[in-house]
């Protein structure tokens, strides 16, 4: 097969689009030889430790650091009083969230502590271990408060109010009312009902958070080395608050053990290690321990919703209504704000389908317990479980199979584009054409039948589904129309060095994802170079194009086109090169395999290693009108959609012990729609990574809290994730629907997994239930609360 010219670099039969390839950096992880923050070691570097509140909610009465500050090897031990020169105070707040509110948020406690966690002095030492030993020398007197802990009560008149200058405890609230929806109750055949847990819950990244601050004075430059995943938003955070010259602010992420929405966000500890940095003009370091990580790292998704949708008797959805409140911490966090969750879910829920009454009213409460902000799936397994849950009620109530009753409420494929009653507007999903692959890839039929014959040997199973859209390459209207400086746009710059390979700069991250991989496939296409020679930079400020990092499914989808649109333009500055070199058009050459080629034939012409010795180092050879330009940098920001909406359908199986409580995941199944698939098999496992971490909030993962606002089990010894023991097999299936807001055409995959499992598990588990006529809607579904449905404890 020949190359010809006009043809797309998607379209070559070298590209490298919709291939399996090894990812770039596994070899070097595999054999130990990753480059973490808390490997990093400086000269003169010391490091930090906190003394935090014991208590949910006290005033500070005094600070006794004197016997602290005599341990040897401490250098200072330093209050917000300390800090207030060298840090201000941050809000998180957006313009677009209309009345959201938050209290100022400092470094340190400043005169009262909120939750239990929170710093209240900071030790800083020759040694970790010195400074945790000062941490325990310091005498903190506090005058405990009334922790707010409810969050039902939290808007209560009788209840104190968390921070007085904001009037109450309301941080957010949002109402959307579209269509005649008591009419289409009225109306309705049936009207399924429910009233939903979702407990607190946190990422438990494999390597906590990190950071190592060197402040030169000499040059009044900081270098932050973080295990981050938006390393140009928090340069533009840190020199803010630090009153920095943004310019003279460096953000170096190298590798990251995990991130999942963890590392985005602004935390008091990180932001006092760089005032301290700037205080003490010597680099500090910060690693937050496992049991610290527990009650300071962003928790998510405590929300209770009640909830109600209406159905035509063929099964048809007519309508939603819905309240949702949630209660975060005492700060609204900065600067992505504490409401985008719940604006996530009053977007999302039942999205896939074509009703058009649409009733919603959700609140966003302030209470005394740890921060809640954006965390990977943020707002979508809440919608997708409220919207799927009721749907598979609704089949139930009506007698009708669960897969028909969403077949007949898709978006049908004549209704896109489509904008849904909360806003939300889809170019193009495949819901119908995802169902019926599921299907058919699970044996639908089979399994029902299987279900039944155990049935009437008393083993439960039951069989859950999951429909679901996926928010992915968000454009400013996520948080740049808000008023935050987070981008959205994205940019790499592709070079041609001597040797013939290629280098790639990318301003989006690499957390484990596979980034580097997937440029590395787009630029090989893209210039038509063996993907052996493409090396990919990643994580420095001071080094990739301006670009928002890694968050909402967006490094394919946004980086990708960047990497495809400078390859793009790379390859034709070549070709001019070659064309005066070979004397030929250029319109008559190709790049194919890292060789100068006839188009059309594929006839090997110049190997692109001489080109580059000549345009390097003998110039003077080439005309004096040429000069060659083998370096180019492409931006790429999504335009024409808010977003680009990924959809998906999922299936769990599984089998409920109706003795002891105890589910067992047996198998589970996803049909993937996320546009043109670059890496087949790295879209496979972050739907895989992704299911998992649905499974974890589904059936193990709570953040329990105490009345009084302590947490109850912030240790790995009590709280608890899925291990390699109870992960199903994860069967996954492709569909490609690309946009067409890009050429490449791809959409995001990295939070579908996380957003659809819970609400699959959730309808499996009510579904192997129903013989008995109990059903559970509170997750994490623990055996006990099983085992309480049934009315055997």
């Amino acid at each position: 097969m020949n190359s010809k010219p006009g043809v797309s670099p998607l379209d070559s039969p070298n590209s490298y689009i919709g291939k399996t390839v090894p990812r770039p950096n596994a070899k070097r992880l595999v054999q130990g030889r990753g480059n973490f923050v808390d490997d990093l070691e400086l000269p003169r570097m010391v490091h930090l430790a906190f003394c935090r509140s014991p208590y949910a909610h006290a005033e500070i009465a005094s600070i006794d650091k004197r016997e602290a500050e005599a341990l040897a090897g401490v250098v200072r031990v330093l209050t917000m009083d300390d800090l207030k020169d060298y840090c201000t105070p941050w809000v998180g707040t957006l313009d677009h969230l209309k009345g959201i509110k938050s209290a100022e948020q400092w470094p340190l406690a400043n005169g009262k502590a909120f939750w239990q966690g929170e710093p209240v002095a900071a030790v800083v030492a020759t040694s970790r271990a010195i400074a945790e030993d000062a941490v325990e020398l310091i005498e903190v007197e506090y005058v405990e408060l009334t922790p707010i802990t409810d969050m039902h009560t939290a808007l209560a008149p009788e209840t104190p109010v968390i921070h007085p200058e904001l009037g109450d405890n309301l941080c957010f609230e949002r109402k959307i009312d579209e269509g005649d929806v008591d009419k289409a109750f009225a109306d309705a055949a049936y009207v399924a009902e429910e009233t939903f847990t979702f407990n607190r819950h946190t990422g438990v990244t494999l390597e906590p958070r990190a950071i190592v601050c060197d402040y030169n004075p000499a040059d009044e430059a900081l270098t932050l080395h973080m295990s981050v995943q938006c390393p140009h938003m928090s340069k533009n955070l840190y020199a803010k608050h630090l009153g920095l010259n943004e310019d003279k602010v460096r953000v170096i992420c190298n590798d990251v053990g995990g991130s999942f929405g963890i590392k985005i966000h602004t935390y008091s500890d990180e932001m006092a290690a760089g005032a301290i940095a700037v205080m003490l003009g010597r680099p500090v370091k910060f690693t937050a321990d496992r049991l610290e990580s527990f009650v300071t790292d962003i928790h998510a998704r405590d929300h209770e919703v009640k909830a109600k949708m209406a159905f035509a008797a063929d099964g048809e959805m007519l309508a939603l209504d819905f309240e949702d409140i949630t209660g975060v911490g005492p700060y609204s966090v900065y600067p992505r704000t504490s409401g985008i969750e719940l604006n996530q879910v009053m977007n999302l829920t039942a999205g896939p389908y074509k009703h058009r009454n649409y009733r919603a009213h959700g609140q966003v409460v302030f209470l005394n317990k740890n921060v809640m902000c954006q965390y990977r799936g943020v707002g979508h397994p809440i919608a997708i479980a409220i919207g799927e849950h009721l749907m598979d009620e609704g089949a139930r109530g009506l007698g009708l199979d669960p897969v028909e009753v969403r077949r007949k409420s898709f978006i049908t494929d004549d209704q896109y584009p489509y904008t849904a009653p909360s806003g939300a507007i889809y170019e193009r999903q495949s819901h119908i054409q995802c169902m019926d692959k599921l299907v058919e890839m699970m044996d639908y039929d089979g399994l029902r039948k299987q279900q039944a014959e155990l049935r009437e040997k008393g083993i439960y199973r039951g069989i859950g589904f999951a429909s679901l859209i996926e928010v992915t390459n968000p454009s400013p209207a996520f948080y740049g129309v808000g008023g935050a400086r987070i981008a959205s746009q994205d940019g790499c710059t592709i070079r041609l060095d001597p040797t013939g390979g290629i280098t790639c700069i990318t301003g989006v991250t690499e957390q484990g994802q596979g980034t580097e991989a997937i440029i590395a496939q787009v630029a090989a296409t893209a210039v038509g170079v063996q993907i052996e020679d493409v090396r990919v930079i990643t994580g420095d400020t001071d080094i990739v194009p301006y670009g928002g990092g890694t968050w909402a499914s967006r490094g394919a989808g946004i980086g990708g086109e960047a990497a495809l649109q400078a390859g793009k333009a790379l390859k034709e500055n070549i070709l001019k090169v070659a064309g005066v070199m070979l004397q030929a058009e250029p319109s008559t050459l190709d790049i194919q395999k890292g060789n100068i080629v006839d188009a059309g034939t594929d006839n090997e012409r110049l190997p692109l290693s001489e080109l580059g010795r000549v345009a390097y180092f003998r110039g003077d050879t080439l005309p004096h009108d040429l000069q060659p330009e083998l370096v180019v940098t492409r931006h790429f920001v999504s335009k024409g959609y808010p977003f680009a909406f990924t959809n998906a359908s999922h299936a769990c199986y599984l089998e409920v012990d109706t003795d002891t409580g105890m589910v067992k995941l047996l198998k589970y199944w996803v049909m993937e729609d996320c546009g043109t698939v670059i890496n087949p098999q790295l879209v496979a496992e972050q739907t895989r990574g992704g299911v998992v971490q649905g499974i974890g909030p589904a059936l193990y993962e709570e953040c329990l809290y105490s009345p009084e606002g302590q947490l109850l089990n912030g240790s790995l010894a009590d709280y608890l994730v899925p291990m390699a023991a109870e992960m199903p097999d994860i069967i996954v299936g492709h569909m490609e629907t690309p946009t067409k807001t890009s050429e490449l055409g791809a959409k995001g995959v990295g939070e579908a997994g996380t957003a659809g499992a819970p609400a699959a598990i959730m309808n499996a588990i009510n579904d192997a239930l129903s013989p008995q006529k109990v059903k559970v809607a509170h997750m994490p579904f623990t055996p006990d609360k099983i085992l309480r449905a049934l009315g055997k404890i």
